[in-house]
């Protein structure tokens, strides 16, 4: 067979390194394993509707040729794009999406209170510019031109700044969220929308005093001298922008608040085992080692025995699947005793092999009957043990230890199912969390692997050490190779980063919403500083003249921080209607939170409403400590 180096690209991108032909021997082909993706090419002139109804009918022909395997499975074809994306993955882009649409429609409200601030502070200089002639095309293009100065500036900067977040959320992405087909990078089309929406919004609020000059009286402008008039109307203009913005920061901050609780939740879940002082990894053992089945039991039990002997190693299991990250199997099963159904009908449960240290390594609470022992052989009656899911759901009311569970014999070696075989449950214990990012417990059924090896006969091995885990790991390989000396320890993880990595997706949308929130939340107090500030600016006068007339410096405060925050309170409440659809939204990728979780809304609402009362502190400060005889010369 010829070998072939591949060229650099796509390649790379996956985790495997090595790449072999996928054949099966006649004898390893059986309709009882549904585990390969099949890629395809239409042929020219076949239509995907075609080629879709012709496998439904190849499906059906199957399912009528083998209905114990296949009676339940069908076959479609659909377009490759985003066909090996999760559900939850799609999901989670979109409300990325939407979070980055929010933060954009913040910055823009940002930017046109800003600017028609500033515009309201050249009144004046616009009135004095008509007033020696400029036309309302001239004053147009002056400010256009100012206006798309600042807009590309921000622009070339806002660019870089998209540069360096695209690498930091590289950097940060969990193995295996996106496919290796993703091509991360700046898009196109996504930086001509930004930058014409950083355009639109600086051309068209920074053009806004060109506008409002067609409507000034000129006269009355210049008898105010150096002092600028703000308006009423324009006034309520910033004020509603300023209620938008805080409508607009509570969505969001609602957003990281419920994936800050979500993971919170899950951080603090039951996992039903210890984690500290475990060591796991796996034995790719290649199927040449046995010539037989009855081969496998000595081999891991004389490798239990040498890892065991290994300084600092207090116990060792073989087991064919780690705790939270899903048991080795899933097996269809039924009830001794019970009416017979449809072989294809049948109940499922995850099905995990062990060794007896299996339970003592990982904590796992027996809560009735007893564990797995050394007498548990092959020449033994076959037990069982099941979790209080399993019971719950198909022993309720009966006692679980005088009932007998049925299922197909997995033969190692071999992916075609045996004869049907019962097993005795002797014992129940307490749920652990395997996969689905440790969000519920399946029920779950375990049986020694002296009595049903792993089908493999590759195997996961877990240890329990008394000592830091990795200080014991080139011990434990020693011991494996002494045994077998071409075989590497694979996967070597303690439990704490097993754990680690199922929470990894979990983790990155909590960083990611939360640094959008927090964005937000900088953004909203940056507004509302901005127009406070402006303001007090143009109530100078006004502030000298209450203080003139007896009011005190606590008043003037008091007065200013009111103003703002009952922008802020207003903007809260339209947000709150926000943050109930981003929480209907996310509600499928949250765990233990509810659409309207009033813990993570309240503390995101007193956030913005402490962050507001700060931003308006300042000026509010500087208002008080206003002297009125420097005020009052203004007039």
């Amino acid at each position: 067979m010829g070998r072939r180096l591949l060229s650099p690209g796509l390649n790379d991108r996956f985790q495997a390194q090595l790449w072999v032909p996928l054949a099966f021997r006649p004898e390893e082909i059986s309709h009882d394993a549904h585990r390969l993706l099949v890629i395809g090419r239409l042929k020219d002139g076949v239509t995907q509707a075609q080629a879709h109804a012709e496998m439904q009918e190849i499906a059906q022909r199957l399912a009528s040729e083998h209905p114990g395997s296949n009676a339940t499975i069908s076959a479609s074809v659909e377009p490759l794009q985003n066909n090996f994306i999760p559900d939850t993955t799609i999901k989670n882009l979109w409300l990325l999406l939407g979070a980055v649409g929010l933060l954009l429609l913040i910055a823009c409200v940002n930017v046109a209170n800003l600017l028609l601030a500033r515009g309201t502070t050249r009144q004046r200089e616009v009135a004095i510019r008509a007033a020696l002639g400029a036309s309302r095309a001239q004053l147009f293009r002056q400010f256009l031109t100012e206006s798309f100065l600042l807009a590309i500036a921000g622009g070339v900067l806002g660019v870089y700044l998209g540069w360096l977040l695209i690498d930091a959320i590289i950097y940060i992405v969990p193995i295996n969220m996106l496919p290796s087909e993703a091509d991360i990078r700046i898009s196109v089309p996504v930086l001509l929308f930004t930058l014409a929406a950083t355009m639109l919004a600086g051309l068209l609020f920074g053009s806004a005093p060109a506008w409002q000059s067609s409507r000034l009286d000129l006269n009355e402008v210049l008898k105010q001298g150096g002092r600028t008039g703000s308006g009423g109307e324009r006034r309520n203009v910033r004020r509603i922008l300023v209620i938008v913005e805080f409508a607009l920061a509570l969505t969001l901050l609602a957003g990281g608040g419920l994936a800050l609780r979500s993971f919170w939740n899950l951080t603090r879940v039951d996992l039903g085992v210890r984690t500290d002082h475990v060591l796991t990894f796996f034995l790719p053992t290649p199927r040449s080692r046995f010539s037989d089945v009855e081969r496998i039991s000595p081999y891991y039990q004389q490798m239990l025995e040498k890892i065991e002997s290994v300084p600092g190693v207090r116990k060792a299991a073989v087991t064919c699947g780690v705790p939270t990250r899903g048991t080795g199997f899933f097996r269809r099963f039924s009830i001794a005793g019970a009416p017979p159904v449809d072989p294809a009908a049948r109940q499922g449960a995850g099905f995990q092999m062990v060794t007896p240290g299996y339970f003592e390594i990982f904590g796992i609470r027996v809560v009735k009957g007893r564990s797995f022992n050394e007498q548990d052989t092959a020449r033994n009656t076959r037990v069982a043990m099941v979790n209080e899911t399993f019971v719950n759901r198909y022993l309720s009311g009966v006692d679980p230890l005088a009932q007998q569970i049925l299922t197909d014999q997995l033969v190692p070696g071999s992916r075609t199912a045996g004869l049907s075989v019962e097993w005795q449950i002797v014992g129940v214990f307490h749920n652990v969390r395997n996969g689905s990012g440790l969000r519920r417990d399946n029920p779950e059924i375990y049986v020694p692997f002296w009595q049903s090896p792993c089908a493999g006969p590759q195997a996961d091995m877990a240890v329990r050490t008394s000592d830091d885990p990795a200080r014991v790991t080139s011990g434990i390989g020693a011991a494996v190779n002494s045994i077998d000396p071409d075989l590497p320890l694979a996967g070597v993880k303690t439990m704490d980063q097993q754990i680690g990595e199922v929470l990894a997706f979990d983790r990155f949308g909590m960083v990611l919403y939360g640094s959008f929130a927090a964005l937000a939340l900088l953004l909203a107090a940056v507004g509302i500083y901005g127009v406070m500030n402006f303001a007090v600016a143009q109530r100078t006068h006004e502030f000298g003249l209450r203080m003139a007339l007896g009011a005190r410096g606590a008043n003037i405060l008091s007065m200013v921080l009111r103003e703002g925050g009952t922008l802020a309170f207003i903007g809260m409440v339209f947000g709150l209607g926000g943050a109930y659809l981003v929480g209907r939204a996310m509600h499928s990728t949250l765990y233990g939170v509810s659409a309207m979780d009033i813990g993570s809304f309240g503390a995101a609402a007193f956030t913005l409403l402490a962050a507001a009362l700060l931003a308006c502190y300042v000026p509010a400060r500087r208002a008080a400590k206003v002297d009125p005889m420097i005020a009052l010369r203004c007039e």
